[in-house]
């Protein structure tokens, strides 16, 4: 097992460092993929008397039970294959795409050896945030990575990757509510977040306002700790457009929005941004400071 994480490094390396988060997702879905499998294949070998079953019950012509019988086997089939690949996607983007799309949101930064501290919010198993120390190891920099965990099991596994990948010197974990960090304002050079942001606020279900507004008071919060000057680097799902609205309100520069990249089945980017040299007296009031 490999002490430094590159980004040609072997997948089964990368799942024996970091498992795999809602495996139970993919247990699902492969599951009903064999099961429908298995349907697929009797439809094709007792399809004459699966006809048979159909005209009694249907009380069809023999050609409607056989149409009946032959779309019904048809749609099985498709749905075979479509949750096949639905897990296949799952299975890649947990780990894979995940350890190769930290390498990008790494590369989005530029000069590391000037970063003193940075923050991973939401850092789940540490893919992300080991990426980040990975990359402070590699420049010389004395800078040191953040992650923020949501519970105590959270903040020990990510610990425990790191020492993994050789770089537990470079890693702090803390619990908090990413509602409120619990940092002061201008803290960071670098916050980044990885497939988290979407999941704020999930309880009061996913497309609601409430839910809505969590999400644009954990971005508020991201902009709050970032130090002027410092960068922003966020990859997530579905809700990019809303990041990228708040953070046009909250004044950000450079936002950029990367290439749509499918992850789980829906589509992804990257957003970066950049703090801009000004002081912040609030969410909704900005002042230059001129010199």
């Amino acid at each position: 097992m490999g002490k430094t994480s590159t980004i040609n490094r072997d997948w089964t390396q990368i799942y024996a460092i970091y498992g795999m988060d809602q495996w139970q997702t993919l247990v699902f879905l492969f599951f009903h993929a064999a099961f429908f499998s298995l349907m697929s294949v009797l439809f094709l070998v007792y399809f004459d008397p699966i006809c048979s079953c159909f005209e009694a019950l249907l009380l069809s012509s023999p050609a409607g039970a056989r149409f009946a019988a032959g779309f019904t086997g048809s749609v099985t089939a498709i749905s075979a294959a479509c949750l096949f690949y639905a897990a296949g996607n799952f299975f890649y983007s947990a780990v894979p795409l995940h350890h190769e799309m930290a390498h990008r949101m790494v590369s989005a930064v530029g000069d590391w050896s000037t970063v003193r501290s940075a923050l991973d919010l939401g850092c789940g198993r540490g893919i992300l945030l080991n990426t980040v120390a990975t990359q402070l190891k590699k420049t010389g920099s004395s800078g040191r990575v953040v992650g923020l965990a949501q519970g105590k099991s959270t903040a020990l596994s990510t610990l425990r990757t790191a020492k993994m990948e050789g770089v537990q010197e470079y890693v702090t974990c803390r619990e908090g509510d990413v509602r409120r960090l619990p940092f002061p304002d201008n803290y960071f050079d670098v916050v980044t977040s990885a497939m988290f942001v979407h999941t704020v606020g999930r309880e009061h279900g996913a497309r609601t306002v409430e839910a809505g507004a969590e999400r644009m008071r954990v971005v508020g919060e991201l902009v709050r700790v970032l130090r002027p000057g410092g960068v922003g680097v966020v990859w997530d799902l579905i809700h990019v457009p809303e990041y990228v609205g708040r953070l046009q309100e909250l004044r950000m520069e450079d936002i950029r929005v990367s290439e749509q990249v499918t992850a789980f089945m829906v589509s992804s980017h990257i957003v970066t941004f950049r703090k801009p040299d000004q002081h912040v007296l609030s969410l909704g009031e900005v002042r230059l400071e001129w010199r």
